[in-house]
C-alpha cells in the first residue's frame, strides 16, 4: 500500500460533511477551503500539487504535477492534515454546495477514478491528483461542462462530492449510456467515452438543455448527479433582480441572490 489507509465517517442527508479519522503520523490531503473543523494536535502544510510525487523528484517535477491542475482551474496548492498526536485525531470536510459526499477506495476500483474538475473533496495522502489527457480532439474541443476531467490515481480512500441525489450505474460490455455532460460525477477507468454534439437544431436550441452529451459504453461503473452546481447556480442569478432592484424582502430571491454575493 502506498496511500495513508485513513477511517472515515459521513454526517448529515444533503449538506453532508466527512469526517476523517487519523492515527499518529496520518495524513489527509484536501482543495483549499474544505476543511471544517480539525481536533487539537492535527498539524496544517501548505505544498505544491498533492505530495504524491506522481510528476517526479526535484523542482521541475513537483511544478509540473501542481501544474497540471491549473488546467483543471484548481490552485497550485492543497493543503495536508497530519496527525502529530499520540492518540487518533479527526479532521472534517464540508461539502460546498447541497449534494453527497460519495467515499471511494481505488483499491477496489482498478486504481483510478476519472471525475469532474471541481469534484475532488479529500483523500488520503498518496493519491495523485492530476488532469486525464483526452484521446479524441472532439473531447478536449466540443466537451461543453465535462470536456476537463481529473484523474484520481492510488490505492487509497478519495471522497468525491456531487449535486442533487447521485447514482452509480454498473454498465455491461458494449452497454450505452448518455448523459448531459454537467451531471457527469465520475466513472471508472475502463468506461470508453466521448462527447458529441445534440443532433437537430430544434433540440440544439429550444430544448432548454445544452449543445452536448457525454456518450458512454462499458464496462463499467459511472456516477451520476442530478444538480450540477452550474445548473444551480444558473437560475438562481436567473431569478435574480436587474438593474439595481431593490431586494430587502426576507426570505425572497433577493436575499438568496446577496447572500451568494457577499461570497
Amino acid at each position: 500500500m502506498n496511500n495513508h489507509e485513513i477511517d472515515y465517517k459521513l454526517y448529515g442527508d444533503d449538506m453532508q460533511f466527512v469526517e476523517v479519522e487519523l492515527d499518529p503520523g496520518e495524513t489527509v490531503i484536501a482543495e483549499a477551503g474544505g476543511l471544517m473543523m480539525m481536533e487539537d494536535g492535527i498539524s496544517m502544510e501548505t505544498i505544491f500539487g498533492d505530495g504524491s510525487g506522481g510528476g517526479g523528484g526535484g523542482l521541475m517535477g513537483k511544478l509540473l504535477n501542481a501544474g497540471k491542475r491549473v488546467i483543471t482551474g484548481e490552485s497550485l496548492f492543497m493543503t495536508t492534515f497530519t496527525n502529530e498526536a499520540s492518540g487518533k485525531k479527526h479532521v472534517s470536510f464540508a461539502s460546498p454546495y447541497p449534494g453527497k459526499i460519495i467515499p471511494m477506495d481505488l483499491s477496489e476500483l482498478g486504481g483510478k477514478i476519472i471525475c469532474q474538475k471541481d469534484a475532488f473533496l479529500a483523500a488520503a495522502k498518496g493519491v495523485s491528483i492530476g488532469i486525464e489527457f483526452q484521446k479524441k480532439i472532439g473531447v478536449g474541443f466540443f466537451g461543453g461542462e465535462g470536456f476537463l476531467m481529473q484523474r484520481l490515481e492510488g490505492d487509497g480512500l478519495v471522497f468525491v462530492h456531487a449535486g442533487g441525489t447521485i447514482i452509480k450505474k454498473d454498465l455491461s460490455p458494449g452497454e450505452v449510456l448518455r448523459v448531459d455532460t454537467g451531471c457527469l460525477v465520475a466513472m471508472t477507468k475502463e468506461v470508453d467515452y466521448d462527447i458529441q454534439m445534440v443532433k437537430g437544431i430544434k433540440t440544439a436550441l429550444f430544448g432548454g438543455e445544452g449543445l452536448f452529451f457525454a456518450t458512454l459504453r462499458g464496462p463499467g461503473s459511472v456516477w451520476i448527479q442530478s444538480l450540477p452546481f452550474s445548473r444551480l447556480a444558473s437560475r438562481v442569478f436567473a431569478a435574480a433582480p436587474q438593474g439595481g432592484g431593490s431586494s430587502k424582502g426576507e426570505g425572497g430571491i433577493g436575499g438568496l441572490f446577496n447572500m451568494f454575493s457577499n461570497d
